[in-house]
C-alpha cells in the first residue's frame, strides 16, 4: 500500500513564497517560454508555444539557437510557415542532425504532420477539441488536460512520428505538460492562458523530470524516482493540497526550490 503523501505548513508556506518569487515576468529570461511571446495572434501562439515544447530539451544554451533559427525562418508567422509548408525550403531533405536526436528529415516529417492538423481543424486548439467532442471527454463543459495529451499523442503517433512526441501517455510527457502549462494558466506574467476558456487549469499535469523529481523527493511530495505519467499525477496531486485551484503554481514554487533548496 502506497504511504498517504502528508505536506507540513512549513512547507506549503515556502512552496508558496517560491512561486510568488518566482512567477514573474523576467522568468521568460532564457526560458522557452519566451518564444512565444514574441509573436502576435493565437494561432501564430499555439504553433510557437507547440514547436519551443517538442525542442526543449538538453542544455538551453544548445536548443534555444535552434529555436531561435525556427523562429526567424518563419518571420514570426510560425502558423501559415508550418500550415503552408515553408519549412520544406528552410529544413533540408536529408538524415543530418537538426538537434541532437532530431533529424532534418524527421523535423520535415513532424512539421508535415502539424501541417495536416492546421489543415483540417484550423488550428492545434481546433484538433483538440474535435477529439474531445468525439470521445465525449468534457468535464463541467471543459476538456480535461489529460485527454488534450491523449489527443496528441494520438495524432503524431498514427502518422509515425517517433522521438518528437510520445506514442502514449505512460511517459510523464513533461514537453506536453509544459505545453499545456503556458497556454492554460491565465492571469500569469509567464504562461499565455489563451486556452483558459476550453482546459480547466486544475486538471494541469506537472512537467516532470529528473530535476522535479528529485526537489519533490526532498520536500517529500512523492516517494519514487520515477518519471512517469502515474508519478507526475500524484505529485500534481500533493500539489493541489499547496495550490488548490491552480497547481502548477507548483511548477515554479519547484523551480525556486531547486535554486533555494539549501537554504530551504
Amino acid at each position: 500500500m502506497k504511504q498517504t503523501i502528508r505536506i507540513t505548513k512549513a512547507t506549503k508556506e515556502k512552496l508558496v513564497a517560491f512561486s510568488l518569487l518566482y512567477e514573474r515576468e523576467t522568468f521568460l529570461n532564457g526560458d522557452p517560454s519566451w518564444f512565444m511571446h514574441q509573436v502576435e495572434g493565437k494561432e501564430n501562439q499555439e504553433v510557437m508555444a507547440f514547436m519551443a515544447a517538442c525542442l526543449s530539451y538538453g542544455a538551453r544554451t544548445q536548443f534555444m539557437p535552434r529555436i531561435t533559427y525556427l523562429l526567424e525562418s518563419a518571420k514570426q508567422e510560425p502558423y501559415s510557415w508550418v500550415k503552408n509548408k515553408c519549412f520544406l525550403d528552410e529544413i533540408p531533405d536529408n538524415s543530418a542532425c537538426f538537434y541532437r536526436l532530431y533529424s532534418n528529415q524527421m523535423m520535415r516529417h513532424f512539421f508535415s504532420a502539424l501541417s495536416e492538423m492546421l489543415s483540417q481543424y484550423g488550428s492545434i486548439s481546433g484538433y483538440i477539441k474535435a477529439f474531445a467532442s468525439k470521445e465525449n471527454s468534457l468535464l463541467e463543459g471543459k476538456i480535461r488536460a489529460i485527454v488534450a495529451i491523449e489527443a496528441l499523442c494520438m495524432f503524431f503517433s498514427e502518422r509515425k512520428i517517433e522521438g518528437i512526441i510520445p506514442k502514449n501517455t505512460k511517459s510523464s510527457c513533461k514537453r506536453l505538460c509544459m505545453f499545456l502549462r503556458w497556454l492554460v494558466r491565465e492571469n500569469s506574467p509567464v504562461d499565455l492562458g489563451i486556452w483558459c476558456d476550453f482546459i480547466d487549469k486544475k486538471t494541469l499535469i506537472i512537467p516532470l523530470d529528473t530535476h522535479v523529481v528529485k526537489q519533490a523527493n526532498y520536500l517529500k511530495l512523492i516517494d519514487t524516482t520515477s518519471a512517469t505519467m502515474s508519478v507526475a499525477r500524484r505529485l500534481t496531486d500533493a500539489l493541489l493540497k499547496v495550490f488548490p485551484d491552480d497547481p502548477l503554481k507548483g511548477d515554479f514554487a519547484l523551480f525556486g526550490y531547486g535554486v533555494n533548496h539549501n537554504t530551504f
